[in-house]
């Protein structure tokens, strides 16, 4: 609890007295004024939260997120809980999708073993931060206890330190976890007062009698869990997993340390709507990589007043999208940097 204190205490506005100097170097490219739409207002969120007129991305990183959730036994997924284990084996050897996606974005991936029910030898690339082997059944009682939720936060505020003395510029967030979507789905429900039907998707691709199974377990779990949804983090740990407390963390630890986060989609939007609601400054060192196609994801960006960067129809979460994102965001860093201005480059300005 006291390091989650400390991050807590240094989280702090952006310095808006930077912003017109920002706004008028971006203005003084050679184009006509906002032409290149959310690339400027990519580039000057950049250097808001790093709170500099001299923005440089230089490392990047993704930290997955990996654990178990107990609420599998319900039938919410298409896919065994021993996929879980797999996918991160798979990780490790350079196979998954957000290998690629990283390899492509040259970013770094890290996969934190935080709640995984399996006991992985070590290898290159994974974190051991295991709190326990999986969650416990929502549907019959709170996921785990308030002080579990805060330590599984404060690994991703650790990971984010980390990171940043290291000299990472721009962190981006993951998860790998059968079962996920249900938890996610009841903490948007809970926090954002949303009706379960408009919040619950079909994850991994159940059917319709599944998806009727899920929206059922979900409000069973909201009633049965009524007493612990007092505030956010007491909420995390009544209906959540250990992912999404350590993303909810790695968003805090970002945004101390004044590192700007790249949060993927379903998932690790749950995670940051628990930090959200922890701090709320923290959307001013957020970027929502995509939309995601679970159902509730475009409730929660439109709830939480923020456009995504890419709409591709993507659900596989991992960091994925988080991946492809980070490429545009270093795109407008480039713009900013590199781009010549009317004066440098001789070319009259408009009339």
């Amino acid at each position: 609890m006291e390091l989650l204190q400390e991050t807590l205490e240094k989280i702090e506005k952006p310095d808006r007295s930077l912003e017109k100097e920002i706004q008028n170097h971006l203005d003084n490219l050679t184009k006509p004024p906002g032409s290149l739409g959310m690339l400027e207002d990519i580039a000057k969120k950049y250097c808001l939260a790093r709170h500099t007129i001299a923005p440089r991305i230089n490392k990047k990183a993704i930290y997955t997120f990996a654990g178990d959730h107990g609420v599998v036994e319900e039938g919410v997924s298409a896919y065994p809980k021993e996929v879980t284990p797999q996918m991160v084996l798979n990780m490790l050897n350079g196979g998954a999708a957000i290998n690629v996606l990283a390899r492509h974005a040259n970013a770094s991936v890290y996969v934190v073993d935080i709640g995984v029910d399996f006991d992985f030898k070590d290898a290159p690339g994974l974190i051991k931060k295991k709190i326990g082997k999986g969650t416990n059944n929502i549907r019959k009682g709170p996921a785990m206890t308030k002080e579990e939720a805060i330590q599984a936060i404060e690994v991703g505020i650790e990971l984010a330190k980390t990171a940043v003395e290291q000299g990472v510029d721009l962190l981006g967030t993951g998860d790998m976890g059968i079962g996920n979507t249900t938890p996610s789905a009841a903490l948007f429900a809970a926090l954002m007062q949303e009706k379960v039907e408009n919040i619950t998707g079909r994850g991994t691709g159940i059917d319709d009698n599944r998806l009727k199974n899920k929206i059922d377990v979900i409000k069973d779990s909201l009633e049965v869990n009524k007493e612990h949804l007092t505030d956010p983090i007491s909420t995390l740990a009544a209906l959540g997993g250990y992912e999404i407390a350590g993303i909810c963390g790695l968003i805090l630890g970002g945004a101390a340390n004044k590192i700007p986060v790249v949060v993927d989609g379903f998932i690790s939007s749950a995670g940051a709507i628990v930090a959200y609601k922890i701090n709320p400054v923290v959307k001013e060192y957020i970027f929502f990589s995509h939309k995601s196609q679970e159902t509730g994801h475009v409730k929660f960006l439109n709830w939480i007043g923020e456009k995504p960067i890419l709409d591709l129809g993507m659900r596989l979460g991992e960091g994925t999208g988080a991946a492809l994102a980070m490429t545009i965001i270093e795109a407008a860093i480039k713009i900013y940097n590199e781009m010549a201005t009317f004066d440098s480059a001789g070319v009259s300005k408009k009339e």
